[in-house]
């Protein structure tokens, strides 16, 4: 059975830093990666990393957010530095698993990540 744990959500002030844990069990992800879901808006991609390092993330982001992976852990991590009130949302741990069917997408429970100005 896939499960995402997630840690590491809370209250930081503008230009603070935070950092996302994800911890998966059950199964090897082609990819995994961080999106949110702010009030009002569309849930986003923030980050992705491949097993084979290749790593996507989103232009709101760049420079400012850095994403890593464990693969002996099956881990990934979200660093978020100069945090800004727009950053403001419930962040998802998501894992890709490959299969003979296509993509499977697993979820974590989401953890809340709050800036005030």
């Amino acid at each position: 059975q896939v499960q995402l744990v997630e840690s590491g959500g809370g209250l930081v002030q503008a230009g603070g830093s935070l950092t996302l844990s994800c911890a998966a069990s059950g199964s090897i992800f082609s990819t995994m990666g961080w999106y949110r879901h702010a009030p009002g808006k569309q849930r986003e991609l923030v980050a992705s990393i491949r097993s084979g390092g290749t790593i996507n993330y989103a232009d709101s982001v760049k420079g400012r957010f850095t994403i890593s992976r464990d693969n002996a852990k099956n881990s990934v991590y979200l660093q978020m530095n100069s945090l800004k009130p727009e950053d403001t949302a419930v962040y998802y741990c998501n894992a890709k698993e490959s299969s003979w069917s296509g993509i499977i997408d697993y979820w974590g429970q989401g953890t809340q990540v709050t800036v005030s100005s």
